[in-house]
């Protein structure tokens, strides 16, 4: 056909196997289908609830009125439930559901090749387009990998708004190698370039002198089968080898892998990844929602301060010295410097003079508002080193409110923050376990206290400091006294469930039972262990240990890890206030390169 001679149609698809190229000789506009949601109650009513949350948002997508066309590719089982969902709707225009081989010998991609002429006689027959062959190949693109300072996104599916979100987490360019990501390894040859010219035979000759055929669209699926079928194969491929490739690559200077939730099926190749340590490397996981955006944030800029960290970025902009006060002749004189950790049940200050000593210190509850307990916290503090706000050179946020405190300048991930005050606190700690009150991580640290890797739980808060608040609430008792009991146990106790709500249940059977209460809670202690515990060996823990954050405080926790990790973990008298010292010593090294100290 020829170009326009037809109504401007949009065909939907996901998979980076779908023929977007072959759909659009046919004079069709590919989209891919992403979905941007804060939640799945349309999908939840048409599918299973533990669909993944990829299925979900395909299914939200490509419900939308815009959507009238789609083509599926059976990449995995949930797109054939998706399938299902979309026709039993009978609401689209077309809907078309290509098989793809798993393999990619000659006798699948010559399946794969019946396949596509059976989809491209079916897309003609509805459309009434003809194929046009010039602009089947111009639709096709080779991709060409980035060799400038990058960091890679692998595994599963990534929508456009997350590698963004990557690409301003990390603070590098992003290079997109997930499914959704699509590269043809090679370019149409120059015969069907000559086809598209339309010699009057109907034939053309190749670059070897036999005569090509005569039909374009048979010539075009004779090269591009293999070439769809040859791209780095997605992890669903029974031959993934080929995707070592996508590390170590010229510019990669670290790797973020991304899973989806409810869908393991990524996991095998990041733990064999893991493993090989050749590259830096942090794992996400996303749902396909906005809800983890907090907890995303914070892995992905934390990741990029580690990156900065061993010299893996172009640039990387220290913090600016204060705006109020004489901040340059503070930093010649007597320099303090002030560490805020904003957390989600308590806002920690540390003030440090030059010499790294810490002068004063306060811890607030949160509350409802983070930046009016920050306010008051950071008056205390100085109310208590009998400071002005202008005696102080530098400050420096960090936790998940660290955006958003006024007169901050300059905020730094948790993660970098308490390896840096963990390493203050105990110079020979090689792992910091901090539970706080509302996630847990495990940072793993070289002998020089900077991040050798780091894990972090998922959005749920099984393990931290709410879990343990709920408990205390469920046995009618307040935090004090829910630790104290716990030392006071006879009797092993099991929990079996980390799920705060499911946990609540059965510690509500135990009570029921009689169980004695000290039993319960050291139950709960050793729940919360073995849970920090599986964390730990994800990250290639070891000892010596430092625990820190609120729950430090526990004793139980502390002493069935010590118990579950086979080695002692230590606690410090300031383990709360870590993340603000290490805050507080950042910006003094900051000062200290404005000033030109080596």
């Amino acid at each position: 056909m020829q170009s326009g001679q037809y109504e401007h149609r949009e065909v939907f698809y996901a998979c980076k196997y779908t023929p977007i190229e072959l759909l659009a000789g046919f004079g069709a506009t590919p989209r891919i289908a992403e979905a941007d949601v804060a939640s799945f109650a349309y999908a939840d009513a048409l599918a299973h609830p533990n669909l993944c949350g990829y299925g979900k948002g395909l299914i939200e997508r490509m419900m939308a009125a815009d959507v009238r066309e789609a083509v599926l590719v059976t990449c995995c089982d949930v797109v054939r439930r998706v399938y299902d969902v979309l026709r039993a709707s009978a609401r689209m225009d077309f809907l078309y559901l290509l098989d793809l081989p798993h393999r990619r010998g000659p006798a699948e991609v010559a399946l794969f090749r019946r396949r596509l002429r059976a989809l491209a006689d079916a897309y003609a027959a509805y459309s009434g387009a003809q194929f046009d062959v010039g602009a089947a190949c111009a639709a096709c693109g080779t991709g060409v990998g980035r060799a400038d300072n990058h960091v890679t996104l692998m595994g599963a599916h990534a929508s456009a708004s997350l590698v963004a979100e990557v690409e301003k987490g990390v603070g590098m360019p992003v290079e997109n190698a997930t499914c959704t990501s699509r590269h043809l390894k090679v370019s149409p040859p120059p015969q069907l370039a000559r086809m598209a010219a339309g010699p009057a035979c109907g034939t053309c000759c190749d670059n070897t002198g036999a005569m090509a055929a005569a039909d374009p669209l048979d010539a075009f699926l004779d090269w591009y089968a293999p070439a769809l079928l040859g791209q780095i194969p997605c992890m669903r491929m029974d031959d993934v080898a080929e995707r070592d490739e996508l590390v170590g690559e010229r510019g990669q200077r670290g790797v973020v892998y991304h899973t989806m939730k409810f869908c393991d099926y990524y996991g095998f190749e990041y733990g064999a990844l893991a493993e090989k340590d050749e590259i830096p490397m942090v794992k996400i996981e996303t749902d396909g929602t906005s809800q983890s955006e907090g907890q995303l944030r914070t892995r992905l800029e934390a990741f990029g301060e580690t990156l900065r960290a061993r010299g893996g970025a172009a640039h990387h902009e220290e913090p600016a010295p204060a705006t109020t006060g004489n901040s340059l002749d503070a930093a010649k004189a007597g320099t303090y410097v002030m560490g805020v950790d904003s957390g989600s049940t308590s806002t920690d200050v540390v003030i440090m003079d030059a010499n790294r000593d810490i002068v004063a210190t306060v811890i607030v509850p949160t509350g409802a508002r983070a930046a009016d307990a920050a306010a008051r916290a950071m008056d205390e503090a100085l109310s208590k080193a009998g400071l002005a706000a202008g005696d102080v050179a530098m400050r420096v946020s960090t936790g998940y409110g660290r955006d958003n405190i006024e007169g901050m300048d300059s905020s730094v991930t948790e993660i970098t923050c308490h390896a840096r005050g963990a390493h203050y606190l105990a110079p020979d700690a090689r792992s910091v376990i901090d539970i706080g009150g509302q996630d847990s991580k495990v940072i793993h640290l070289n002998a020089n206290g900077s991040v050798a890797g780091f894990v972090m739980n998922d959005k749920c808060a099984a393990g931290t400091g709410r879990f343990m608040e709920a408990m205390a609430r469920v046995l009618e008792m307040d935090l004090d006294e829910f630790c104290r009991r716990g030392l006071e146990w006879r009797h092993e106790v099991r929990i079996t469930s980390m799920c705060t709500v499911f946990a609540e249940s059965e510690v509500v059977s135990l009570v029921a039972a009689n169980t004695p209460t000290p039993d319960v809670i050291h139950g709960l202690d050793v729940s919360v262990a073995r849970k920090t515990a599986t964390l730990a060996s994800r990250v290639g823990a070891e000892p010596p240990y430092l625990m820190t954050g609120g729950v430090a405080q526990n004793e139980g926790v502390v002493r069935a890890l010590s118990e579950v990790l086979k080695a002692p973990v230590a606690t410090h008298a300031d383990s709360q206030l870590c993340g603000a010292i290490g805050a507080a010593l950042i910006g003094l090294d900051a000062l200290g390169k404005r000033n030109g100290e080596k």
